[in-house]
């Protein structure tokens, strides 16, 4: 009986601390939605860094500065948002989780558009191939007569 009650008070005692707010919510919180497509920016913008870093200081972009730019944010607004939401490991995650389908649902959409495109590429090159072989054969039976 004891065992029982000493577990209701410390589930008790873990569900009413899992409700405290840690981090008090920022006055320029950056909404939910709104961060996912931050951060999802993010790492397209990083991934694109590690390949491509020569081609965005020519072209004088600084990746960090151009996602808060394009967000209208800056970068007090986006860590105050950031650890208001770390604050919150479920919510957190969860907004990682959607990071992370986004991701793999624009991957899956462009390697289709890839496709495509290498199949019409691939169309025209076998097309060409027909047209050259047809021109050789007229070519050659009109050098026979």
């Amino acid at each position: 009986m004891r065992q029982v009650v000493l577990l209701l008070v410390l589930g008790l005692f873990l569900f009413s601390s899992c409700a405290e707010e840690l981090i008090e919510r920022p006055e320029n919180l950056i909404p939910e939605y709104k961060m996912v497509s931050i951060i999802k920016e993010m790492a397209i913008v990083n991934a694109a860094k590690t390949t491509n870093l020569g081609k965005l200081r020519e072209n004088g972009i600084e990746p960090t500065t151009f996602v808060f730019e394009k967000f209208e944010i800056d970068s007090a607004q986006f860590v105050d948002s950031d650890r208001y939401y770390a604050s919150k490991p479920l919510r957190y995650e969860n907004m990682y989780k959607k990071v992370e389908s986004d991701l793999e649902a624009q991957r899956v959409q462009l390697d289709t558009e890839k496709k495509f495109r290498d199949s019409l590429s691939l169309a025209k090159k076998n097309k060409k191939k027909m047209e050259l072989k047809e021109k050789d054969s007229i070519a050659a039976k009109s050098g026979q007569k």
